[in-house]
């Protein structure tokens, strides 16, 4: 926007610099030949008074160098006073029989004829030459200066016009920073508004809109929390409850899938809370959450007799994702391998990393998914399921700037890539 700005302004200027440049031009030269001219005719006018008093050729002479010009008097008797002759004798006949003056052209410049009518019809021609550089005198200082003047509008009007466009191309520019962090997650931000009214008023509108998104995000959190919350009274009696089972291994199995669930919900509500008071600083360690997940998982793998693999997370892997987020992709994924697959299929976990992003890969030597795209669509199962799992998981691995890929694996099944943003390590 602020070079085609000076553009159009270049271009405004400079033809109408153009249209006023070219006529002052020409009025400039024709300005400077009518000067020549006239100096010409004051000349000739001068010797007037001096060829009705005497025609001694001395005293002619001797005016004739007092005008200090390109003179010469053709006497009535014959003969020529003055050496700058350049009239043709037909000019010269044209004066004395006419006896009007007159200006024209010659090979080096012009010539001025004023007849002098004496006594007994005498006619005394007085000649004023004027040469070609004397009728341009000037012309070209002027039209430089003209020039000059002409380039300096034209400069200043594109200066003004870029520092308008600069104006505005930085409001906009601010305006589009905003939309980006907003983009990136940072729901605390805003722009300044800047520039003409238009833009004021679409960073009024971007402020608004943004604080408006924070409140509803706020909202969903509380919610989210309250809920998590609401389930602590359930719990607590399934957790009573199961404290009455016994001592077999079944009953320590449902103790430990019920505090395992009740540690989830507090991590719910603590991550809820979190995003509460810190809405930017959703982050984890994403080797951590899947080590941690392969943990819970792998009791209810050994159960089943299903041979599992775990690789990558020796290091650490930061990722723009809230651990309970992450977790409940992963939980969706491992969760599908155990409902969809017969008991003994095993499976792989392996998180890989990249300089801009991690990608965790779940595997496993099933039957695999015979509509993978039917799969993916929000809603959609073929087993009787709610379809919002990969859905899910989708959304989150979106949400950091990645994507899920889900296609058949080596080991024969369904792989489940989760390719996620990678993000720097905290400090401390």
């Amino acid at each position: 926007m602020r070079k085609s700005l000076a553009l159009v302004s270049l271009a405004v200027t400079s033809m109408v610099a153009l249209a006023f440049l070219i006529p002052l031009a020409l009025v400039v030269r024709q300005l400077a030949e009518n000067r020549a001219l006239a100096d010409a005719e004051r000349q000739a006018g001068a010797l007037t008074p001096v060829l009705v008093i005497t025609a001694d050729p001395a005293t002619v002479e001797q005016a004739v160098a007092s005008t200090g010009g390109r003179v010469a008097v053709h006497l009535a008797e014959g003969g020529v006073v003055g050496s700058e002759v350049k009239s043709t004798a037909a000019q010269l006949r044209t004066a004395r029989e006419d006896g009007r003056a007159f200006s024209e052209a010659v090979p080096d410049g012009w010539v001025h004829m004023q007849p002098v009518v004496l006594d007994r019809g005498r006619v005394a021609v007085v000649e004023a030459f004027v040469p070609e550089d004397e009728l341009s005198r000037g012309v070209t200082a002027a039209w430089l200066a003209l020039s000059g003047v002409a380039l300096s509008l034209v400069l200043a009007s594109v200066l003004v016009a870029d520092r308008l466009g600069a104006r505005v191309v930085k409001a906009a520019k601010a305006l589009a920073d905003g939309a980006r962090r907003m983009e990136q997650g940072e729901l605390a931000s805003r722009v300044t508004p800047t520039g003409p009214p238009e833009l004021l008023d679409a960073a009024g509108a971007f402020n608004r809109m943004a604080d408006r998104i924070g409140q509803l995000m706020a909202a969903e959190r509380e919610v989210l929390a309250d809920l998590s919350h609401r389930l602590r009274t359930p719990l607590t009696a399934l957790r009573l409850d199961s404290e009455t089972l016994g001592a077999d291994n079944n009953a320590n199995r449902v103790r430990q899938a019920v505090h395992a669930l009740e540690r989830e919900v507090n991590e719910l509500i603590r991550a809820a809370r979190r995003e509460l008071d810190d809405p930017a600083g959703g982050r984890c360690d994403a080797a951590q959450v899947v080590h941690d997940r392969l943990v819970f998982w792998s009791a209810l793998a050994d159960d089943q007799q299903r041979r599992w693999n775990m690789r990558g997370t020796e290091r650490s892997a930061f990722v723009p994702l809230t651990r309970t987020d992450l977790a409940a992709a992963m939980d969706v994924v491992l969760g599908n391998i155990f409902r969809h697959t017969p008991e003994g299929v095993g499976f792989v976990v392996a998180l890989f990393h990249q300089p801009d992003r991690v990608v965790i890969v779940i595997e496993d030597a099933g039957p695999g998914i015979a509509d993978l795209e039917a799969a993916l669509r929000r809603g959609s199962s073929s087993a009787g399921s709610t379809g919002l799992g990969l859905d899910i998981a989708r959304r989150a691995a979106e949400s950091t700037g990645g994507s899920l890929v889900v296609d058949r694996g080596p080991l024969g099944g369904t792989r489940v890539q989760l390719r996620l943003t990678r993000v720097p390590e905290p400090p401390g």
